[in-house]
């Protein structure tokens, strides 16, 4: 898609760094840099303020990747792009079929009503949750890694969706402030969604993460 829209050398692409690599590669080998800008904390996608707080004379796209479900503002940022003369990309994520989509989001719905100590998805319009992704706070002992150790020491399957912010990683290392991509990467876990769940599978998991509350108290 970069090199289609003439994408090349000198150029700039903004894109999110919550996520993995694979669009930061795709600028480079397009001849590009990657300006990575800050996510918005509900959807995980890039948000517009940040975007055109980043927009320079070389820059000549925007990446727009959706996240767990949830679905990038594509109309602020095509706003901000026709006033800038900028393209708009899109990717998605790798889609689970769509017809399992109203039954993880019964899931989602369930899961959200009876969580606590945990910040549940905002269950936006649109939502077909890829992924149920929390937030673990980051202001108790122990922290969303050794939340994660615990459920699975129940025996609930969690994974960490973004563990190294793409800025953060070698190849691609900058000295930008994202903090709203580097809360979301010490704070989030990936539970158990899939249309395949059972009742029984669904309680276990509320179960687990509700007993381990006193996990997410403050530490004084």
């Amino acid at each position: 898609m970069l090199q289609a829209a003439g994408i090349g050398a000198g150029d700039e692409v903004i894109v999110p760094a919550y996520g993995n690599p694979e669009v930061a590669e795709a600028v480079i080998l397009a001849g590009a840099a990657p300006v990575f800008a800050d996510i918005d904390p509900d959807t995980y996608c890039l948000d517009p303020t940040y975007v055109r707080a980043c927009v320079s004379e070389r820059t000549a796209a925007v990446v727009a990747v959706h996240r767990f479900g949830h679905q990038a503002d594509v109309a602020g940022l095509r706003g901000l792009a026709q006033r800038h003369g900028l393209f708009v990309l899109e990717q998605g994520e790798s889609q689970k079929p769509y017809e399992e989509a109203a039954q993880r989001r019964a899931h989602a719905t369930y899961l959200s009503g009876r969580l606590s100590g945990l910040r549940t998805p905002t269950g936006s319009d649109g939502h077909t949750y890829q992924q149920y992704v929390v937030r673990v706070p980051g202001n108790g002992r122990p922290d969303r890694d050794a939340f994660a150790r615990a459920l699975r020491g129940k025996g609930v399957e969690c994974s960490v969706p973004v563990k190294t912010p793409v800025h953060r990683m070698p190849a691609f290392r900058r000295d930008v402030a994202l903090p709203e991509t580097e809360r979301a990467a010490d704070e989030t876990l990936a539970l158990p969604v899939d249309a395949a769940l059972s009742k029984r599978q669904l309680q276990r998991v509320v179960s687990a993460c509700n007993a381990l509350g006193g996990l997410l108290q403050p530490a004084f």
